[in-house]
């Protein structure tokens, strides 16, 4: 097709990257360490490992898999943990032995869990000792056999006790005790794998690196097969678009505040950095937003990754205001929407323009990237290096340029499938490679990709089609809102009517003010009905905003009416 959009493409950016430079995520891993050996990679809770300890942890860790846990090329092991020194430890391990990886949340639920286990197959799993209770009340259901337990204190020298407790207090805010008595700690695990040899595995391009759930908000969680080509494939394509962030491979330091079981951070952190040469800082608990300022006021960074509220949250924290931003060369926003008013806030609070991305779990996941130096516009930016989009209608049938329509992708980061579920896969997968991504949006001449919103959060008021992100837009500029979420109501004369749940920032906001507010730049069915304010709006693990449970409550409202 027409890739039209090179035209638009920054100074220096390739049209095209070569994944198979690489055979593995294994060769990217051990050509990376060997060359940025002496430098740090992780830092967590002040204790950092350098690429050569992250070398010698990590086989250490994949032999023991291979020689204690007898686990072959392919097995599934799941990685229950959030931000801490063992993940990177335990997931490079995991692939250096040839394995593929489930990434699991430590905030499941037992029916969660059970779910993605027996899914999955996974044969071993490492788990977060405060998450290890709900693993105990399913273990007797799942194929799991190797039990790994590790927690905070086993790599970053504090005592285990209350201070553990007090540090991941989001994983479980009540730890009850677990009985695993063939469990493993991850610190005996490494004692042990230091004495055996990893044997070296010939993976290749074509074997599964992960199996990335997708979150469930729509259904059945479903696995996304990811390649190791995948995988390599959008690591370098991040890379090539990164180069107009950073001008040299001097060392840096990252932010990585989302948790790398989340695709988001496992490419952008995770992989993009091991190749760079950077530093993670690991935010264990973004939602500690003292804590997290404080962090961020310890040493200088150059590179933040992080979701809408995750910034619009540390911008309203005190302590906010005397961070030192002369480093920030790169703040990157993904996994949703960015709003205008949180973009223009931050760039006047730090100097840095604040960027989008934009893709999916399905895409490994960046499909779409902002320009560097480009103020926000509302687009989620460019096709990155190697991919195509495509804008269609529901026959699959390109539309032209500017109008709006379900976006495909197409490029060597879509995924293979959902695992075994080939009905769940055709309906995605358009003939030719292109994925269905359930985004309506638009391209605009230039090549810029903007999202209107997600085809099952689009709110249908007589037959009029309002996007939430439009409304959420423009009410999110108002001083007196927080946080803001709109929905669809239903509605005897029309079907469906806008709500908005808000977080207020000024408590004397009244509902007429938002509508009001709202009204000044909304046409009128786009104008919400209802004003719900809350203290708090449900989100995901990553700060993503959950439409569906507001949803949900509306219409049980509606219902016991």
């Amino acid at each position: 097709m027409d890739r039209y959009w090179l035209k638009t493409y920054p100074p220096g950016v390739p049209a095209d990257i070569d994944p198979g430079q690489y055979s593995s995520l294994k060769q990217l891993f051990d050509e990376s360490v060997a060359r940025f050996a002496d430098r740090p990679a992780y830092t967590n809770f002040g204790r950092t490992i350098t690429f050569r300890q992250l070398d010698g942890m990590s086989r250490a860790f994949g032999a023991w898999l291979q020689k204690e846990a007898k686990l072959e090329r392919g097995d599934r092991i799941a990685l229950m943990m959030p931000n801490c020194l063992q993940y990177p430890i335990a997931l490079f391990g995991a692939l250096r032995a040839g394995l593929t990886v489930v990434n699991t949340n430590p905030l499941y639920t037992q029916r969660e869990l059970e779910h993605q286990l027996k899914d999955s197959g996974a044969k071993a799993i490492v788990v977060f000792e405060q998450a290890a209770s709900v693993l105990q009340e399913c273990l007797s259901e799942v194929p799991v056999e190797h039990v790994i337990v590790t927690g905070i204190g086993d790599l970053v020298g504090f005592p285990k006790g209350p201070i553990i407790n007090f540090v991941i207090r989001h994983v479980r805010k009540q730890v009850k005790p677990y009985v695993l008595p063939t469990a493993h700690r991850f610190v005996d695990v490494l004692e042990q794998g230091k004495w055996v040899d990893l044997e070296d595995v010939d993976l290749t391009l074509e074997d599964v690196a992960f199996l990335q759930y997708t979150g469930g908000t729509t259904g059945v969680s479903k696995g996304a097969v990811l390649t190791h080509r995948n995988m390599v494939a959008n690591t370098l394509q991040s890379q090539a678009w990164l180069r107009q962030f950073l001008a040299d491979d001097s060392p840096v330091t990252v932010i990585a505040a989302l948790p790398l079981y989340h695709i988001f951070a496992l490419t952008a952190c995770a992989f993009l950095w091991l190749r760079q040469g950077g530093c993670n800082l690991l935010i264990t608990n973004p939602r500690d937003m003292p804590g997290f300022v404080k962090e961020l006021k310890s040493q200088p960074f150059h590179v933040i990754f992080g979701v809408n509220t995750l910034y619009n949250g540390l911008m309203n924290t005190p302590g906010f205001e005397t961070i030192d931003f002369k480093s920030l060369r790169a703040s990157i926003a993904g996994g949703m929407a960015l709003q205008g008013a949180v973009a223009q806030r931050w760039k006047e609070k730090t100097g840095c323009i604040l960027s989008q991305g934009w893709g999916l779990t399905e895409t490994s996941p960046v499909a779409t990237m902002c320009r560097s130096q480009a103020d926000f516009n509302g687009s989620v930016g460019l096709p990155v290096p190697s991919t195509e989009i495509s804008i269609r209608d529901d026959l699959g049938r390109e539309l032209p340029v500017g109008e709006a329509g379900e976006i495909c992708v197409r490029g060597p980061q879509v995924m293979r499938g959902y695992y075994n579920r080939p009905e769940e896969t055709a309906k995605v997968m358009h003939e030719g490679g292109w994925l269905k991504t359930g985004d309506i949006g638009r391209m605009d001449a230039d090549g810029y990709v903007y999202i209107q919103d997600r085809k099952k959060d689009m709110i249908l008021v007589s037959g009029f089609n309002v996007y939430p992100n439009e409304v959420e837009d423009v009410i999110a500029k108002h001083p007196g809102v927080l946080e803001v979420a709109a929905v669809a109501q239903p509605d005897e004369r029309s079907g469906e009517v806008v709500a908005v749940f808000v977080v207020r920032k000024d408590n004397t906001l009244t509902a007429e003010q938002v509508v009001d507010f709202a009204r000044q730049d909304l046409t009128g069915y786009k104008v919400p009905k209802a004003v719900y304010f809350r203290d708090e709006l449900p989100k995901t693990n990553v700060g993503k905003i959950l439409r569906r449970a507001l949803r949900d409550e509306l219409l049980k409202q509606v219902q016991a009416a």
